[in-house]
């Protein structure tokens, strides 16, 4: 048994999780929050078979993908302001981090 800990934008959650649900996989969802741009993540704890890890991760790249946003920067602390041009900047978002874990036992009360 492994479990599969999945790491994706808010705005891919609600069609990711449809999709799993669709492909039988049942999930715990957790709220957090990205690092770089502050945006809202879920993060969802899968348990699966050991032979369902495949069609777990096709799921998740069916899913879940990468695009390009345009974000303005964040003007700097303490630093000279007058100099300082917010220009947009070109990043890319989604997709999904995912770590498969094995797991020695798994219970349900």
């Amino acid at each position: 048994m492994k479990l599969v800990i999945v790491v994706v934008q808010d705005t891919d959650s609600t069609k990711f999780l449809d999709a799993l649900v669709e492909n039988n996989f049942r999930s715990t969802k957790l709220s957090s929050s990205g690092g770089f741009l502050k945006s809202g993540n879920t993060t969802l704890m899968i348990g699966t078979d050991d032979d369902r890890v495949d069609e777990l991760l096709e799921v998740i790249k069916n899913n879940c993908q990468n695009r390009k946003k345009f974000v303005s920067p964040l003007s700097p602390m303490g630093g000279n302001v007058d100099s300082y041009i917010p220009y947009p900047v070109e990043v890319e978002v989604g997709g999904a981090t995912v770590f498969v874990l094995p797991v020695e036992a798994f219970h349900q009360f």
